[in-house]
């Protein structure tokens, strides 16, 4: 069996670039991560349209536009300090706290 990447390593809030698909190059805060299906939503990526019929809730209808979850090995994180895109390491410290640090330039990355 492959071997997945961690979702741990890419939490709500955090910087992603896309690396592969029709979205390759394009960054955005992740707005949600679906740890089950191993996607993540990505603001300004992967728009898509439903037309929708009018409802209470929305008594207009129309059509809508909304990001679709894109799968996790297509993205990666961004480098606060260098503003690159690199994988991730967790450095496990002597207190037991985990810290996610960049594998290009071995700066810490916080968590959002």
């Amino acid at each position: 069996m492959a071997k997945r990447k961690s979702l741990s390593s890419i939490l709500k809030g955090d910087r992603v670039r896309v690396i592969r698909g029709n979205f390759r190059d394009m960054e955005g805060p992740v707005l949600r991560v679906i740890p089950d299906k191993e996607r993540v939503v990505v603001e300004g990526v992967n728009m898509r349209k439903r037309h929708e019929r009018p409802s209470e809730a929305n008594p207009e209808g129309g059509i809508m536009t909304f990001e679709a979850p894109i799968h996790v090995s297509n993205v990666m994180l961004v480098d606060p300090a260098g503003g690159d895109a690199s994988r991730i390491r967790v450095r496990t410290e002597a207190d037991g706290t985990k810290e996610r640090i960049a594998v290009k330039t071995g700066n810490p990355i916080p968590k959002p």
